[in-house]
């Protein structure tokens, strides 16, 4: 009997070894992989001018949309019952898969069209544009609620990634741009930022007011063009596929795929500009009404990719504006540079979700 035992000790001991063995030998191939990829993509991207990249991520983003509304072939309804002052109790019966909150805002009011910022679907943050998919209680959100808090932090998020927009074809097509994850700030920081680094070759310039001002002009732009902020859910993989050419974006969506419950990403699109985000943004960059960018921060150190920067704006949102001697005190507050903890970020309540570009002169 004690040699039976003894034998089944040994084989569950060698069972339990190379099992572990089995499980380092996974993770590390996983890792090889990861590096391999995040290698070609470096070389990929070399091939590729600023333009391209945004035309090839804009095409793929397309491609997921399109397979993804083909989900729904045939049409089914779905219950609507819309919720806040004025609208309570209100039924319309929409679409399953195809209409979203921006389509029901169109069996009411042009002011609901105009001001609505966001949605909360049962109680959930819901991008305008992003298709309901059975039937719920929806509410629309604008910037004059009572408890504007959750429209104010998607705004403010939309504030950056419209930065993020304008610093990706702020510079010549030759020049390397990777924007980094968008730093978590609340309204209080006093500016939304955008990080990033530029093409190794432009490590040692200065922006000057005047690029800063065409910065602000570039941004101004996309606002009056009313674009708007096309969301789209996907897969990791379809994501890294998307973004193959960064290596610090794929790592964005690595950590933010596992940080997912289902292993999906929140990607935007706004013009052919795509983008990563943590929570949701607002329906489109319409919405803003003064907009300036006030800074751009060289920050002390060096990251992994290189020389680390830090954009910094000012904005408000439509119907609200400030006394000119207000937006200068603000706007002085918004130039100096935003200190971001490096713990991870606090996640906002409710959050599960051809005109020449600017030129900086180069040295």
């Amino acid at each position: 009997m004690y040699l039976f035992f003894s034998s089944s000790v040994i084989c569950i001991y060698h069972f339990c070894c190379r099992g572990y063995l089995c499980v380092m030998l996974m993770a590390a191939r996983t890792v090889c992989q990861m590096l391999q990829r995040r290698r070609a993509s470096s070389a990929a991207a070399a091939c590729l001018s600023s333009a391209e990249l945004r035309s090839h991520r804009s095409a793929l983003f397309s491609k997921e949309q399109v397979r993804q509304r083909s989900l729904y072939p045939r049409t089914e309804k779905i219950e609507v019952t819309l919720q806040g002052p004025g609208l309570q109790g209100t039924l319309l019966v929409m679409n399953r898969g195809l209409s979203t909150p921006y389509s029901c805002t169109r069996h009411l009011t042009e002011w609901h069209v105009k001001s609505s910022a966001l949605a909360l679907v049962d109680g959930q943050p819901w991008h305008m544009h992003r298709p309901l998919t059975h039937s719920c209680d929806l509410t629309l959100l604008t910037f004059k609620d009572h408890d504007p808090q959750i429209a104010n932090q998607a705004y403010w998020r939309s504030c950056a990634a419209l930065l993020g927009h304008v610093l990706d074809g702020a510079f010549k097509d030759e020049f390397s741009v990777e924007l980094l994850k968008l730093p978590e700030v609340p309204v209080t920081a006093g500016a939304f930022c955008c990080d990033l680094v530029l093409d190794s070759r432009l490590d040692s310039w200065t922006p000057t007011e005047e690029n800063v001002r065409s910065l602000t002009r570039d941004a101004l732009q996309l606002i009056h063009k009313d674009l708007p902020w096309e969301p789209l859910e996907v897969s990791a993989t379809v994501a890294l596929e998307i973004f193959s050419h960064s290596r610090c974006k794929q790592e964005e969506v690595e950590e933010r795929a596992a940080q997912s419950q289902n292993g999906t990403v929140s990607l935007y699109r706004c013009g052919d500009h795509v983008t990563v985000s943590g929570g949701p943004l607002v329906a489109r960059t319409g919405l803003c009404s003064q907009y300036e960018v006030t800074s751009v921060h060289t920050l002390v150190g060096e990251c992994e990719w290189g020389v680390l920067r830090r954009a910094q704006g000012l904005s408000l949102p439509l119907n609200l504006t400030a006394h000119h001697n207000v937006w200068k005190m603000l706007r002085k507050r918004a130039e100096r540079l935003v200190e971001i903890p490096s713990s991870p970020t606090v996640t906002p309540p409710l959050i599960t979700e051809a005109t020449p570009t600017a030129t900086p002169p180069q040295q």
